[in-house]
């Protein structure tokens, strides 16, 4: 017999009911989004682009993925570490938007959000949420040589704006990429939407 074999079996945990997570904090976890495959250049220049890849949508809201690259001029190494290093550079809190990327959205009704780490819960009651919220969400990832610098960076954005269009607004002043904008269409999101399917819905 196996030191292992006589044991007591650990007692039955009772199960828990789950809080209800809010539609703000982040895509649901039993969909397979829709995908609006077509994006778009927020910024594009021979120096820096920002460009929308693709809109994963779910029945609350979207996810967009975008990726910035910057291409090396003349800079010596030492400037060029620091414009590697400046690429990093996320937005660390909802008090804290302006530092690295700015990243905001302009809803056809003229609600605004901005890009923030950390969702409405840090500030305000559930209850009171009425949105937009931009969120900065984790997953991205990046490269790096002595020609290019370039990162991704996932954001989820509540509730989904399928209302008229969407200006989606980008600004990096440390790099030197003034305020510009890529269109959203509620169209295509709403095309997009009408593919989204629940795990366990058959």
């Amino acid at each position: 017999m196996s030191f292992f074999d006589d044991l007591p079996e650990p007692p039955e945990q009772a199960r828990q009911p789950q809080p209800l997570r809010p539609g703000w904090a982040g895509p649901p976890s039993d969909e397979l989004p829709g995908v609006v495959p077509v994006g778009g250049f927020v910024h594009q220049s021979q120096r820096m682009v920002v460009a929308l890849k693709l809109v994963e949508v779910y029945s609350t809201g979207c996810l967009l993925d975008l990726v910035w690259s910057v291409r090396r001029g003349d800079e010596p190494d030492q400037e060029w570490r620091e414009i590697v290093e400046e690429c990093y550079n996320h937005p660390r809190s909802s008090l804290d938007t302006r530092t690295g990327l700015e990243l905001g959205v302009a809803f056809a009704d003229g609600r605004k959000a901005v890009a923030a780490i950390h969702g409405p819960a840090s500030f305000e009651e559930n209850d009171d949420v009425t949105g937009p919220v931009l969120t900065t969400l984790g997953g991205g990832g990046g490269s790096n040589n002595g020609d290019y610098v370039q990162f991704t960076g996932r954001y989820w954005l509540w509730p989904l704006p399928l209302e008229g269009d969407t200006t989606l607004v980008a600004r990096w002043q440390a790099l030197g990429l003034p305020e510009s904008s890529l269109e959203l269409s509620g169209a295509q999101l709403g095309d997009a939407l009408g593919r989204v399917r629940n795990y366990w819905s058959g």
